[in-house]
């Protein structure tokens, strides 16, 4: 499917728009990208619109970890087990998500979004530890919670940033700023394994999906610089996550139940 004119531009400035998202954030690629590519780029299909999202956010999440690699952001041996765990169950939600009705799926997507905003805003006092490091005490958190977000992400059809900050955050106590740049190992895995699972089934616009990596790697620049800038800031980058996440899910909310056309 080659997209028009029109469609491809409002696919490079919705990926643009992502890509910022998860470099500032970690997070928010799929929470974002979902409507954008339903609501403003035009798919129908809530289950294309999920699978090419995943292969997007994957990408886009790839550039961005080596942005936040760099700077130092990324705690690798956490961020790998939690990734491992998570593989198997994005797997499982995947396959599962395929056979849920498209709407009631978004319903329950943007409820979801509301419940992380809740928790993100009650820690946002919290500096967490910058000097985390993988331990006996920690291994088997990072499994269970990664497994768990895992299953959500696939689920979902996300990149699962949103689910895996907050839940790095929970098993080891890291610093919000490590768990953003350490997040994106798992959206990367969690979206890949999503996106092949869709893929499978046909469920994915490649042609959109590389106008939206392309967007992407554009914003995940800009959003890693200021997520550098937040996070001199207490609770400020707890606030924006929060933030933009409460925004999102409920317009999502009042569009999927026609409250508004």
């Amino acid at each position: 499917m080659f997209p028009s004119l029109v469609q491809g531009a409002l696919g490079v400035a919705s990926g643009a728009l992502v890509g910022f998202s998860l470099g500032l954030i970690g997070g928010g690629g799929s929470i974002l990208a979902v409507p954008l590519l339903i609501y403003v780029v035009g798919v129908a299909d809530p289950h294309v619109a999920i699978g090419t999202s995943a292969i997007a956010v994957a990408a886009s999440a790839l550039a961005n970890l080596l942005h936040h690699g760099r700077a130092g952001h990324v705690k690798w041996r956490c961020a790998s087990v939690f990734a491992a765990a998570g593989v198997a169950g994005a797997l499982l939600g995947s396959t599962v998500g395929k056979w849920v009705d498209g709407r009631k799926l978004l319903i329950a997507f943007a409820i979801l979004m509301l419940v992380v905003a809740a928790l993100m805003l009650r820690k946002r006092s919290s500096a967490g530890r910058p000097d985390v490091v993988l331990n006996r005490e920690n291994l088997p958190k990072l499994l269970a919670v990664g497994i768990g977000a895992g299953s959500l992400s696939g689920f979902f059809g996300i990149g699962g940033g949103f689910l895996i900050v907050p839940g790095l955050m929970l098993a080891t106590s890291m610093s919000i700023l490590n768990a953003i740049g350490s997040s994106l190992v798992g959206v990367t895995a969690f979206g890949l394994t999503t996106a092949a699972n869709y893929a499978v089934s046909g469920l994915v616009d490649w042609m959109l999906a590389g106008l939206f990596i392309a967007g992407g790697a554009i914003g995940g620049m800009i959003g890693t610089s200021a997520a550098q800038r937040l996070a001199t800031k207490s609770g400020g980058l707890h606030v924006v996550f929060a933030s933009l996440i409460v925004a999102v899910a409920c317009y999502m909310l009042v569009r999927t139940l026609g409250i508004i056309t």
